[in-house]
Formats: structure tokens, C-alpha cells, sequence
């Protein structure tokens, strides 16, 4: 798939990948660059796939393309909030929250229930 900037792969390359149940994966952006470089500018994220921002309590969406599902996740890495079908130029913040993934819109509830019932990403 392309996107700004080169292909998919590219612009997580070097970064984890966590499968997770479901035919799910989560790709993990741990450090400061890729936090702060996160899914913006891309025109969409493959079918099952979100980011997961570790640390992270709060998230914009001031140069997104598409509208995004979060799942808040706990110090322990589990569910505390899902936040549906967050449109781009805006910002969400869950105080309570130690990381957050970030999906295309429609699949939030997949991930929150999928992490509800078996092991967090940690």
C-alpha cells in the first residue's frame, strides 16, 4: 500500500509488530519520533491493523485523512474507553490512560474486545 512518503512498510519499518488474535496487529510506536510521526499524512491504515502510542494520554488528529477508532488502554494495557470514529482536526485525551491505539474507524470494537479477553499488548 502506498502512503506519503513511501510504501506502508517504510514508514513503520524498524518498529514491533504484535499479532494479536482475530487476525489483528498492532505496530508500536515507543519512541518520541514515532509517537509524534503516528498515522498522519496517510491516506489509510490496512484492514486490521492500528498503532498502538506508548506512552500516550492524549492524541490530535490535525493531519489525518481518514477518521480513526482509539482504544484507551490502562497502565496494565487494558480497555479503559473506546472513542469512535474521530474525524481529523481533533484532539482526544484520556487522563486515566497509559497508551492508546489508534485504528480505522469501525474497528475499535474489535481491538477493545479482543484485549478485553485475553492479554494485553503490555
Amino acid at each position: 500500500m502506498r502512503v506519503a512518503g513511501g510504501t506502508l512498510h517504510e514508514r513503520f519499518e524498524g518498529l514491533d509488530r504484535r499479532p494479536l488474535a482475530d487476525d489483528l496487529t498492532l505496530i508500536v510506536a515507543s519512541t518520541r519520533r514515532s509517537r509524534m510521526r503516528g498515522l498522519a499524512g496517510l491516506g489509510a491504515l490496512p484492514a486490521g491493523y492500528g498503532l498502538l502510542l506508548s506512552p500516550c494520554r492524549s492524541i490530535h488528529t490535525l493531519a489525518m485523512r481518514f477518521a480513526l477508532d482509539l482504544v484507551w488502554l490502562d497502565r496494565d494495557g487494558a480497555p479503559l474507553r473506546l472513542d469512535e470514529n474521530v474525524a481529523p482536526r481533533r484532539q482526544r485525551s484520556c487522563l486515566r490512560a497509559r497508551s492508546v491505539i489508534e485504528t480505522n474507524a469501525g474497528e475499535g470494537r474489535r481491538f477493545q474486545a479482543v484485549l478485553a479477553a485475553g492479554k494485553p499488548p503490555g
